[in-house]
């Protein structure tokens, strides 16, 4: 009885998203497209901003260009760069306070997904001031209009630029949840590789990876499009044929543009048809043990595609015929059972681990209530797993 619950909660939920008021990001693309971000904002008559970043992108310089442009079009802005990966709600507030003392009209996230996450949660404030981030968490409970915001992504995984979320920790609880609203997706991304290039290997290897895993749970949950899938298959095959090049040669400005365009397009993709328990379990180990959430997805993938069984069976057969790796003979099953394979060996080439051994086996009982929680009943999953069944996962990614 419960998983027809879940199912009617899940088809409820995808009849109202054809009804919500979807946005998508005016886009500068391309090499240099940073430079045009100040004249753009001087056009919609922003003259005063927030820039929510973290320390490395401040120490890297990746933001001086930025800074330049917007003091030669005379906007002032203030710089809140102590974002932490999985930002907290004392990031959030304290980048609020700086947006109210500073009189900003509007909001630049500059960095990879922490900040953005960060930037969305100031602005989800600023719009529901009367409202704590814990009683935003949860669907649509914005519900007003937010200040301009602005997308640099700096990394090419979170789809932040194009998304509706902001997940945030709660540092005391370890809880780490998602405040979902359409109102959130910025107005304006920014997608310029040349602010890629400079990435450390793993962070190209796990944004990556955080990439696919959007575009496959999207592609294989029961609430896909049309469109959803067809972005989900292009983003896929990008992933595939990219990733690698991008992580071998940082300075392949193809690849990292096309690693762009792959990290918007699944960010598109699962905004519309939901992620699944990949996610729900990597939200408790950030939540817990601060592990990016990148690495985490990539970890925790190809365990769960697997646990799925026949449910994926024919969606990840049609993926793996996108990239390739297949043979006509092939049966469905063995197509999947390649998929995962070919998840596995990108992990292996990329240095990413098999496992994460640091989860605390008295830990588990607490995440799987919250990842159960949080999965269930809303994530359109290909199959609803049970507590004992999340149980064991967690001990099979640990192991």
């Amino acid at each position: 009885m419960y998983n027809l619950y879940c199912r009617i909660v899940q088809s409820a939920y995808k009849t109202v998203a054809q009804f919500l008021p979807w946005r998508q990001p005016l886009l500068l693309e391309g090499e240099e497209s940073l430079k045009q971000l100040p004249s753009l904002l001087t056009q919609h008559s922003i003259q005063h901003v927030l820039i929510v970043s973290d320390e490395g992108i401040s120490k890297l310089g990746l933001m001086d260009g930025l800074l330049d442009g917007l003091t030669l079009q005379n906007i002032q802005y203030a710089v809140y760069d102590k974002t932490v990966p999985n930002p907290t709600i004392d990031n959030i507030e304290e980048a609020l306070k700086v947006y109210q003392s500073s009189g900003c009209q509007g909001i630049i996230a500059f960095g990879g997904g922490s900040p953005m996450d960060c930037a969305k949660g100031v602005a989800a404030r600023v719009a529901r001031p009367e409202k704590t981030l814990p009683q935003l968490k949860g669907q649509l409970k914005v519900r007003k209009s937010i200040p301009p915001l602005v997308a640099i992504p700096t990394t090419a995984g979170t789809g932040s630029e194009t998304t509706i979320v902001s997940v945030v920790s709660n540092s005391e609880t370890h809880e780490k949840y998602a405040i979902n609203d359409p109102v959130l997706t910025p107005h304006f991304a920014v997608m310029d590789p040349l602010l890629t290039v400079g990435l450390p290997k793993h962070i190209t290897s796990t944004t990556g990876m955080d990439a696919l895993t959007h575009a496959v749970e999207a592609y294989i949950g029961r609430s896909n499009t049309p469109q959803t899938k067809q972005w989900s298959l292009e983003a896929t095959k990008l992933i595939f044929e990219n990733l690698f090049e991008a992580y071998e040669d940082g300075n392949n400005i193809k690849a990292r543009a096309k690693m762009q365009r792959a990290s918007f397009l699944a960010g598109r993709a699962f905004t519309r048809a939901y992620v699944g328990y990949i996610h729900a379990i990597a939200h408790t180990l950030g939540g817990f043990y601060n592990v990016p959430h990148g690495l985490a997805n990539a970890v925790i993938m190809p365990y769960v595609l697997e646990y799925y069984g026949e449910a994926v069976h024919k969606p990840l057969a049609e993926l793996a015929d996108l990239t390739g790796i297949t043979d006509s003979t092939d049966s469905d099953e063995v197509k999947c059972k390649k998929f995962i394979e070919a998840i596995r060996e990108m992990n292996e080439k990329m240095d990413i681990p098999e496992t994460i051994s640091s989860i605390k086996i008295s830990d588990i009982p607490l995440m799987v209530e919250r990842a159960y929680k949080e999965a269930n009943p809303l994530y359109p999953v290909p199959r609803i797993l049970n507590k004992k069944e999340l149980e064991t996962l967690y001990i099979l990614i640990k192991t």
